[in-house]
């Protein structure tokens, strides 16, 4: 006969004490869940595997004992096999490791028909000698039961209860749960035997993969309760907006083409589209509406953080007034080079002989357009510092309004190419 024995490897260096755990219906095999350290009292004990039944649902029980033996715990062995009277079973299992070595010795107590315990011992081990000394027990013609240690990780088991199954829940009258899956519905449905770490007042220690701390399970319960207010928040804040976008003189024909051709307002509506999706007080209908909202609210995130780094960029070191300081000289070059290249044109340009005429009017037609392109430039000038610092805070809402926001900006402070494009065609 075969046991097998799912083993967190969390628990692979816990201090001696009780298995916690459960029975596979169906199967012949057992799913450690934690390890509860010693000292403890057994009426204790019971009492905390009796609250975790009831809010899990799941019929947890001592299913033996684990042993990891120190210098100062001699006889530990002994005292945790006499246990089995106070928490009886079919079955106790005493498994115990020796520190640096990588087997287990697993001793398996079984209650005949007179209620006697019989044992029986199986042992894991990697060495020659010890696989000789069972070859050599097994000839001795003593019935040993086979025990295979299956080690898991708790926390990628409890992350792979986030994807939920495609094609439904199996009928149990018709196809029976497998024993992966019954052992996999056992640790995410005990996640309450999870909450005592550490840090908890309790009498009572156990080794977990939370036992270390459960910090991160905590801030996840607080954005979760904040998560309700804040999506009301955030919809009446939407709904309002909704309302001033409907106004009449918003609905106009100049200004709604207008908003469709600054790149600002376009990223403004693609971001309070993501915001009502992120809001929504309804959850997610299937798993690929969930990983939508999921990337949304990491590219909402990340693209923050960016902005939040060019602020820290944009208001330290007066890198805004170096800006500003730096436009009109660059403007003036332009248009300097504009001059001469427009000079150059109107005259005999590599030798061409053009329509003097024709030159002439456009030349100037484009000269005076330069002149109130580099008039309008200065005349804005004492302006500039105020309108990037105060467009510098649109990177609160994110990189990409920024970036917006400076691609509006650098159009309209380029306009006059757009009219010698239109003037040229």
């Amino acid at each position: 006969m075969v046991l097998k024995i799912f083993f967190p490897q969390c628990c692979n260096r816990a201090d001696s004490g009780l298995l916690v755990g459960r029975w596979i219906a169906g199967h012949d095999s057992a799913v450690v869940l934690a390890v509860i350290h010693y000292p403890f009292i057994p009426g204790q004990v019971k009492q905390y595997i009796h609250q975790m039944q009831a809010q899990s649902g799941v019929e947890l029980s001592v299913l033996g004992s684990w042993s990891l033996p120190k210098d100062d715990q001699e006889g530990m062995e002994s005292f945790l096999r006499d246990l089995s009277t106070i928490f009886p079973q079919e079955r106790w299992l005493q498994i115990s490791r020796q520190v640096g070595k990588t087997g287990f010795t697993c001793d398996i107590l079984n209650q005949d028909q007179n209620g006697r315990e019989v044992q029986q011992k199986v042992k894991k081990k990697k060495d020659e000698e010890d696989e000789k000394t069972d070859g050599e027990a097994g000839g001795e013609g003593e019935e040993e039961e086979k025990v295979i240690f299956v080690h898991y990780e708790q926390r990628k088991v409890m992350l792979s209860q986030l994807h939920p199954i495609e094609n439904g829940v199996p009928d149990p009258r018709t196809d029976p749960p497998s024993e992966l899956r019954q052992m996999f519905q056992t640790v995410a449905r005990s996640h309450p035997l999870f909450f005592l770490d550490r840090y908890d007042d309790s009498l009572l220690k156990s080794t977990h993969w939370q036992s270390e701390g459960r910090e991160a399970s905590i801030i996840v319960e607080l954005l979760k309760q904040a998560s309700v207010p804040l999506c009301l928040l955030i919809s009446w804040l939407l709904s309002i907006w909704t309302w001033i976008c409907n106004i009449r003189i918003f609905s106009l024909s100049p200004l709604r083409f207008l908003s469709s051709k600054l790149s600002t307002c376009v990223q403004l509506s693609y971001r309070i589209e993501h915001m009502r999706t992120l809001s929504s007080p309804k959850p997610a209908a299937g798993h690929t509406q969930f990983m939508r909202k999921a990337n949304i609210l990491v590219s909402f995130l990340v693209d923050v953080a960016l902005g939040m780094l060019l602020i820290s960029w944009l208001y330290r070191d007066n890198h805004i007034p170096m800006l500003a300081n730096t436009l009109v000289p660059a403007a003036d070059h332009v248009a300097k080079e504009l001059e001469e290249l427009l000079q150059w044109l109107m005259g005999a340009p590599a030798g061409l002989k053009m329509n003097r005429a024709l030159d002439q009017v456009l030349g100037r037609f484009f000269l005076y357009h330069i002149h109130l392109w580099i008039s309008y430039i200065h005349l804005m000038s004492p302006f500039i510092e105020g309108i990037l610092w105060y467009g510098g805070l649109s990177a609160c809402l994110g990189l990409t309004f920024a970036l917006s926001l400076l691609s509006d900006m650098v159009a309209l402070l380029t306009f006059h190419i757009y009219c010698f494009y239109v003037y040229g065609a």
